[in-house]
């Protein structure tokens, strides 16, 4: 398999949406579409987040990684948070998406943000496992919380 990740634009739906819904799947909701087209289009047209997408060099989809650029206050620097990341089932264990992790740093630091963020469930360890051989670290200094508005 000949791997290759690049950023991905408005003309690669027909390659993300599939990823995309599959992602969703993975999170138990419906698979839709439609949804995933209609999201990821508004993402492209609002320059809203930063896809990545791994490939063979036939085309083929494999994953995807997306990175909405944030910023630290108090550091006054720019941050991306690393909110989805999915390889497609038949292309896991093949080191996806520990490339996909490595070009979003690579991507991260050449567009001059400070740090990449994410988060897992809990119960995760395989993708802890991965995160932290790749030089991530947990936040022991602080607690996430989620106000639910709609």
């Amino acid at each position: 398999m000949c791997l290759q990740i690049r950023q991905a634009s408005v003309h690669d739906l027909d390659v993300l949406v599939p990823l995309f819904d599959g992602y969703r799947q993975f999170y138990l909701q419906p698979s839709d579409p439609a949804l995933a087209r209609a999201f990821l289009s508004e993402r492209f047209a609002h320059h809203q987040s930063l896809i990545l997408v791994a490939c063979e060099d036939r085309g083929e989809g494999l994953g995807f990684t997306q990175l909405y650029p944030l910023f630290s206050s108090v550091r006054a620097v720019r941050v991306y948070l690393l909110n989805d990341l999915f390889v497609a089932g038949h292309a896991r264990r093949r080191g996806v998406a520990r490339a996909l992790l490595t070009a979003s740093a690579e991507y991260a630091r050449a567009l001059g943000a400070a740090d990449l963020l994410l988060s897992t469930a809990k119960d995760n360890q395989p993708a802890q496992a991965l995160y932290q051989s790749l030089g991530w670290r947990r936040d022991e200094g602080f607690c996430d919380y989620r106000l639910t508005l709609g």
